[in-house]
């Protein structure tokens, strides 16, 4: 029997320095350190311009719907539930904006850096 598996998009930074999107799935079950956690509440028909994530970190959405853009055009949206991980530290970045009624209320997993 496979192992149970939760979708995750993954921005990054790819070797031409600019944010890219992945499609990723993460197993249940497996543990991970973290080096914080903590939530925020952003209100609805808010928006973030360009920008890149501050350190590698999981964004699990718990209400707003948001659409995410890449400075290449690739974009995707993320919806209550669904796992976003920021890894885009440097390069070209992302922005986001919410394309719903609702305000943005997320938890973050700050990862710690890769040895």
């Amino acid at each position: 029997m496979a192992a149970a598996m939760i979708r995750c998009v993954h921005l990054k930074t790819g070797a031409d320095g600019r944010s890219h999107v992945e499609y990723n799935t993460i197993p249940l079950g497996i543990i991970q350190q973290a080096t914080a956690v903590h939530f925020a509440e952003t209100p609805a028909g808010s928006a973030l311009d360009w920008h890149t994530a501050p350190h590698a970190q999981y964004v699990i959405t718990l209400s707003g719907t948001l659409e995410f853009t890449t400075r290449d055009g690739e974009t995707f949206v993320l919806r209550p539930g669904e796992v976003l991980l920021a890894a885009d530290t440097t390069g070209t970045g992302h922005r986001w904006r919410l394309i719903d009624d609702q305000p943005w209320r997320r938890l973050y997993v700050e990862l710690p850096l890769p040895t």
